[in-house]
């Protein structure tokens, strides 16, 4: 498995041509144009960011956990790591990471899985599947659908794999500050679900906000 290094970012925030700040629970839908880098900055820290990616010309062709795991021999994801779509085509890089590792194995949490894991009294409770689905629906684009919903990144969150091939929801290895940035390869729709979830600590029980930055080529 890769030792993760830290990589720090050249860029500076005041050059930034977008700068926004997410709310715990919220979620976000955004296009990329090739050469432009997204940083999603971890603001109290412990936060996960639940994230899945298009390619915005053909987006049935969406991030697959699989070809990404694949391609680089290892499950969490850093800098250096390319992000496959279904097709291999790479939507984007990741060019600078301060947190370590990234999951992308655990899924997005929704009402279904929170009652398995927990209790049935958590079926109301705000999930990232129905804030992606929301997202979806009020985008203004029909091409984007909820068949389209696909194992997903969870960016600053901590799931380790145990030897038996269990996956353990852990407490996170993020801070406040840290980051990760992708550099888009060809132009990219991004789907953000800044997660709510109260009932595993991996945003320490506590949802947070995140702020999201993108610079132009």
């Amino acid at each position: 498995m890769a030792v993760f290094q830290e990589i720090e970012s050249p860029r500076k925030a005041e050059k930034a041509i977008y700068n926004k700040v997410i709310p715990a629970g919220e979620g976000w839908m955004h296009e990329l144009l090739p050469g432009q880098v997204l940083r999603i900055v971890d603001l109290e820290g412990n936060q996960a960011v639940d994230t899945l990616f298009f390619d915005a010309e053909n987006p049935e062709d969406h991030y697959s956990a699989t070809a990404t795991i694949t391609a680089q021999q290892n499950i969490y994801l850093t800098t250096g790591t390319a992000l496959l779509s279904e097709s291999g085509k790479t939507l984007l890089k990741i060019v600078a990471d301060t947190c370590g590792r990234h999951d992308t194995l655990g899924g997005a949490c929704s009402a279904q899985s929170n009652t398995v894991r927990y209790s049935h009294d958590v079926l109301p409770m705000h999930n990232c599947r129905d804030t992606f689905m929301n997202l979806l629906a009020n985008y203004g684009d029909t091409r984007y659908e909820k068949r389209d919903l696909a194992p997903n990144i969870n960016f600053f969150m901590n799931v380790p794999v145990s030897p038996d091939g269990n996956l353990e929801f852990a407490d996170g290895v993020s801070a406040p500050g840290r980051y990760v940035e992708m550099e888009a390869l060809c132009k990219t729709v991004v789907l953000i679900s800044n997660c709510p979830q109260l009932n595993n600590p991996c945003n320490a029980f506590n949802p947070t906000p995140i702020q999201l930055l993108i610079w132009d080529k």
